[in-house]
């Protein structure tokens, strides 16, 4: 069926379509150019058309998602949906079921959510949990940095080529995306009774640095030509004073591709009476001038949601302040770490209050919108349904000061949120959580726009000068060509989305060398440890979509 979206408002950053009013046509589940004739017509004129949302850091499977789950059964009590079709139901907000996952997103014109926390001992259950969310394209990013084959490799010298192959072999075996960094070596250093971990400090029981594991493992994808830069949760995530760790991070790198997560919980100065303040300025200034920086941002929001991070060492200390009282950590086969803390930012909390605006300073003062992507590392900082709040606190100034103008004092008076004059514009929104985060996963070719052959994923929203209530139900949204959400209401509930990965090339002898480790010092062996594309692709809800590794790939600009 040929399909004819007319007289639409379209924002398409990576077409160069800024708010210019045409059609959109669509065939065989892909965008198409203009025909004679449609055989069905949506009449969208007054509408905003864009790409569905994408969002590069979201955590929707995996162990963590279930433990946070089960400390927060009241959670799912409060929360609990209907269904939708009168043919699936969930509940959950802040650690939504698999399918209110799915139909939550779908109804703010989301159409792709990718895990960036995937334990590769726990690669088998992310994937199939992840292929439990209907209307979603997922992916996930494979945890590396603390697992003890890796730190083995660089304490021993083994050399760039073999550890490149290592982190290829890791992503093919456990059908990976990307690479993601917890606290480079400090998880496997808190095993080892570490309580910190700075960039140059030496870790326990390798000997080798954060900076080395960051250098390493940044070097091994551009000698791949993975696209995503390296995905980098920071040391000293939550410290007063963190924000120097970040800046040398940035410096570190040396014009190395890199991708820091959650910037927002690494932006902390230690400025003012309480020895806590912003440093978002400083940061963002460093960004601005470091082409190879990519950022999310991890925004917080106001009100009860669970924190779950492979921060073991961080999660420690959140515990301390665990709203309500409880939480856990756990582990498997000693590759990385778990912790899972509840959590209620408060507004009249003065350290709540200010993380709420340094997250919006780093939004409102990093230039380059295609480097900045919006996150609320859901649930970490909110869960994903505050999205169209926080669109429109960067939208509009009014508002946000008005916000800001009901916080503590002393909060009020360590930001300087009210002097940014600055307010998003439709395509910039468009660009941090569609056009952007389709071109720093390397996924533009057929994602993110509304080009020729691009994948018809398309949110229309109502024109409404209040930008919350605008984005909070979308209009109409096209999955693959079919309508699955209708103002709110999903219509296909059992729509499926693809599973998008990499498979950079590796020299086989490696698996002989993680063979020999897996026999000597796990419990689980090899063969169960690799995925195979049909335990993905099962009962058609996983089709797995290859993305090609750029080998060639040269440092410096992510725009290169």
């Amino acid at each position: 069926m040929r399909l004819r979206l007319r007289g639409g408002r379209v924002q398409d950053p990576l077409n160069g379509i800024d708010g210019e009013v045409r059609d959109v046509w669509v065939e065989d589940g892909r965008i198409v150019p203009p025909a004679a004739a449609a055989d069905l017509t949506y009449d969208v004129t007054g509408c905003v058309v864009m790409p569905g949302g994408i969002d590069l850091h979201s955590h929707i499977g995996g162990g963590k998602v279930n433990i946070a789950r089960m400390l927060m059964p009241e959670e799912h009590r409060r929360h609990v949906h209907a269904g939708d079709g009168g043919r699936r139901c969930g509940s959950g907000h802040c650690t939504p079921s698999t399918f209110t996952t799915g139909y939550d997103y779908a109804r703010l014109g989301y159409t792709a959510a990718f895990e960036p926390a995937m334990l590769p001992g726990n690669a088998r259950h992310t994937h199939h949990e992840m292929g439990d969310i209907p209307l979603l394209d997922k992916g996930a990013y494979a945890l590396l940095g603390n697992d003890d084959l890796f730190l083995r490799l660089l304490a021993d010298g083994a050399g760039p080529a073999a550890i490149a192959d290592y982190v290829a072999w890791t992503l093919a075996a456990t059908r990976a995306l990307a690479v993601k960094i917890v606290n480079p070596g400090g998880i496997a250093a808190f095993k080892y009774n570490a309580r910190k971990l700075d960039l140059d400090e030496t870790a326990a029981p390798y000997g080798v640095t954060p900076r080395a594991v960051l250098v390493c493992l940044a070097d091994a994808l551009t000698r791949l030509g993975v696209p995503h830069p390296i995905h980098v949760h920071g040391c000293n995530l939550g410290v007063p004073g963190n924000a120097a760790t970040t800046l040398a991070t940035i410096e570190a790198l040396e014009g190395r591709p890199i991708h820091l997560t959650h910037l927002q919980f690494h932006s902390y100065g230690t400025d003012g009476p309480r020895k806590f303040s912003s440093a978002a300025a400083e940061i963002a200034a460093l960004v601005n001038g470091s082409p190879n920086v990519s950022i999310d941002v991890g925004q917080v929001m106001f009100g009860q949601t669970i924190t779950a991070s492979g921060d073991t060492m961080s999660q420690l200390r959140t515990a301390a302040h665990a709203s309500p009282k409880r939480w856990m950590a756990m582990d498997i086969e000693c590759e990385a770490g778990c912790g899972v803390v509840p959590f209620r930012y408060r507004d009249r909390s003065f350290v709540n209050a200010l993380q709420w605006a340094i997250g919006l300073e780093l939004f409102l003062l990093i230039e380059d919108p295609w480097r900045v992507a919006l996150t609320t590392d859901h649930p970490n900082g909110a869960p994903f349904g505050t999205y169209p709040h926080l669109i429109r606190l960067l939208m509009d100034k009014g508002f946000r000061d008005a916000a800001l103008a009901t916080l503590p004092k002393a909060a009020r008076e360590l930001s300087i949120l009210p002097t940014i004059r600055r307010e998003y514009t439709l395509q910039e929104i468009a660009i941090v959580t569609r056009a952007g985060p389709a071109r720093l996963l390397g996924i533009e070719r057929e994602h993110g726009h509304l080009g020729e052959s691009a994948v018809a994923d398309i949110a229309v929203y109502r024109e409404d000068p209040d930008r919350e209530r605008m984005f909070a139900a979308a209009h109409l949204v096209l999955k693959g060509g079919r309508l699955v959400v209708r103002d709110g209401v999903v219509l296909e509930p059992e729509t499926w989305g693809a599973t998008h990965v990499v498979r950079p090339g590796f020299d086989a002898a490696i698996e002989r060398r993680v063979a020999r480790f897996f026999a000597d010092h796990r419990d689980m062996r090899l063969g169960s440890f690799v995925l195979a594309d049909g335990e993905i692709e099962d009962d058609g809800r996983g089709r797995i979509v290859v993305h090609e590794c750029r080998a060639d790939r040269s440092r410096g600009s992510l725009e290169e």
